[in-house]
């Protein structure tokens, strides 16, 4: 029997952590001046590394269609809480905000390219398996 997840391997997971860092990243330039907000971030090799220890598999799942998900609304659902952190602030401001929208758009961009890369590989192996199965 033919596994898929075999066959894509990590690059699932890795797609689906991308896509929870860009989330991230977002937020913190929502937030850029909210006073007191933390910026977050992962460290995306550690949550690669533990979501493939646990099996694979990023779930974010409810009990009922109504329910909100842990955490509530904005939550980090997914990412392994030892792979968040804080951002350290370069230049510290005064309301306590630690974004510093210059590195988090460097970070999200950054993010974005490698998203890419990831999504390409991922398609031209699902590319390859259609061209096996059909012949052509």
């Amino acid at each position: 029997m033919f596994d898929l997840d075999s066959h894509i391997g990590l690059h699932a997971d890795a797609l689906k952590l991308r896509s929870k860092r860009a989330e991230l990243l977002a937020r913190n330039l929502a937030n850029a001046d909210t006073p007191g907000f933390q910026a977050r971030d992962m460290d995306f090799r550690s949550a690669l590394e533990s979501v493939r220890q646990d099996g694979g598999g990023l779930s974010s799942s409810t009990t009922r269609p109504g329910h909100l998900a842990l955490g509530g609304p904005g939550a980090d659902a997914g990412v392994p809480e030892s792979a968040l952190m804080y951002r350290v602030p370069i230049a510290p401001a005064a309301d306590g905000n630690t974004v510093d929208v210059q590195l988090e758009q460097a970070a999200f961009a950054e993010n974005a390219v490698k998203y890419q890369a990831t999504l390409q590989f991922v398609n031209s192996k699902l590319r390859g398996l259609m061209t096996a199965l059909t012949g052509q």
